[in-house]
């Protein structure tokens, strides 16, 4: 088994994991690697000597690996996707961060989580993507994917802007706004929801246009079929906009339009099976303050 562990630079909030991880790997009988920015923030930055286990580092993944492990928030889980991409390799992600609708394994729970992974004692969530490509070939993006969602933004003004908005090629609206969020299921909790979009569950084959303090007072965020290629073209009073995928922000001219559609693959992400979808909901959004639940 080939595992690899990625993270963002070492902050004192992940040691504790990050020891118990290692720790707990170094003993298995696996082929370990870390990712190399990660591995040189914990050598420089930190007193554990992650050196004397022996871990490769890696820059890129391939299809020898066979999971992910992400020491971080729900952030680091959307960077560690760059890197995955269309790879099919699963990703768990322990919970050093605030909210964890994605890195859910909390830190005083590592061993017994990677203990029922290694038993097989999990399922498979199969998270779709966002594929983003513009209308014009120079102007493409390196990344061009996101799993949470691709928001249009205005960029240096505090004028609306307006996006014109095709389901397939037919006009749905014009949205006077501040900007536009495409969400699919995993990013419903995230930036869409805190704009009033809805929650939708993550194997839903859906996804969710919101808009950004809208002016159209009666636009409302609307859920379509994930089959449909969403078609925006931007103006206003600024010559740029700013295409946000997963928050890898992106200046494209308004000549430029952007074609939206669901990719040909998936992220998976493992869920244990002591932790469902609906329990992190409840509990992250509080549903159950209201001693009346």
């Amino acid at each position: 088994m080939k595992i690899a562990i990625y993270g963002p630079d070492f902050n004192e909030r992940s040691h504790s994991a990050i020891v118990t991880l290692t720790e707990y790997l170094s003993e298995k009988a696996v082929e370990v690697a870390v990712e190399n920015n990660f591995h040189d923030s914990i050598a420089k930055q930190s007193s554990i000597k992650i050196e004397r286990f022996g871990f490769q580092t890696f820059k890129k993944l391939d299809t020898s690996f066979d999971l992910l492990i992400c020491v971080g928030g729900d952030g680091t889980t959307l960077r560690a996707i760059t890197y995955v991409k269309d790879l099919n390799i699963p990703i768990v992600g322990i919970n050093t961060g605030r909210l964890g609708f994605l890195a859910t394994i909390k830190k005083d729970s590592i061993v017994g989580a990677l203990d029922q992974i290694f038993e097989g004692k999990y399922r498979i969530s199969k998270r779709s993507v966002l594929s983003v490509t513009t209308d014009k070939k120079e102007a493409n993006f390196d990344l061009d994917f996101a799993l949470n969602e691709v928001a249009i933004s205005r960029k240096n003004t505090t004028s609306m802007i307006s996006i014109e908005t095709w389901l397939d090629d037919e006009y749905l609206t014009s949205y006077w706004a501040d900007g536009l969020i495409i969400s699919t299921p995993t990013g419903s909790t995230g930036y869409s929801l805190s704009c009033g979009g809805p929650v939708i569950m993550p194997e839903s084959d859906s996804l969710v246009l919101t808009p950004i303090a809208p002016h159209n007072l009666n636009a409302r965020p609307l859920v379509i079929s994930a089959k449909r290629e969403i078609r925006l073209k931007v103006s206003g009073r600024e010559d740029e906009y700013l295409v946000s995928l997963d928050s890898r922000i992106n200046s494209l001219e308004n000549t430029i339009g952007i074609t939206i559609k669901k990719a040909p693959y998936s992220i998976q992400m493992i869920e244990l099976e002591d932790v469902t979808f609906i329990e992190t909901l409840r509990k992250k959004l509080l549903w159950g303050a209201d001693q009346r639940n």
